[in-house]
């Protein structure tokens, strides 16, 4: 059996961390689409061509340790605007998605683009603020030292570039259940989102 969830949102909204927990919670498979691009945009940073390195994108890839940083970040975000690369990817995430047993997949237009008849969508936000203070206190622990509001300006100046870009912009589905974390704890935004697909699977 094939079931579709997609998750959207935008960068540090909590999306991943409950993309995950709900896979591990009902067994499915799970897909970090913005790996794929971040992967790509790395290699950008290295001198690569972007549709050649999505042409080439390998598994292994998307294990890079730089795939976290801000300047990769950053790279993705460039990327994810050109149509050529969105178009090279799409595939591979639709075959994912289709898989058996089912499949969870976040990024910024599953619900919309990748997977639009998905049987569960979600999109989950917070404010640009609180969005902000944790990628701070993620870099921080990671070791990098980077100012809160230079995090502030990154994080605002990436969901205008996301949701303005041409190609697939960054946009809840009109079916989508949209998820604010913003004063909600990791625990209990995962209930919520897990309750949703609940209610989807039994229907």
């Amino acid at each position: 059996m094939s079931f579709t969830i997609a998750i959207d949102g935008p960068a540090a909204a909590g999306k991943g961390t409950i993309s995950k927990a709900v896979a591990a919670h009902f067994a499915m498979a799970h897909l970090d689409t913005g790996l794929l691009y971040r992967a790509v945009g790395a290699q950008m940073l290295q001198g690569a061509d972007p549709l050649v390195a999505a042409q080439s994108l390998r598994p292994e890839d998307l294990d890079a340790a730089n795939l976290r940083s801000p300047e990769v970040a950053l790279a993705a975000s460039q990327v994810g605007v050109m149509a050529e690369v969105r178009a090279e990817l799409l595939a591979f995430q639709r075959s994912f998605a289709r898989r058996e047993g089912g499949a969870v997949l976040d990024g910024r237009d599953i619900g919309t683009v990748i997977c639009p008849k998905a049987e569960v969508k979600l999109f989950v936000t917070a404010s640009a603020e609180v969005r902000a203070r944790r990628r701070h206190q993620e870099l921080v622990a990671g070791g990098t030292q980077i100012d809160f509001d230079q995090v502030l300006v990154d994080v605002t100046t990436r969901d205008a570039r996301d949701a303005e870009r041409a190609e697939a912009p960054m946009i809840a589905a009109v079916d989508a259940v949209v998820i604010d974390t913003s004063n909600l704890t990791i625990n209990a935004a995962i209930a919520v989102a897990v309750s949703i697909v609940q209610e989807g699977i039994i229907s």
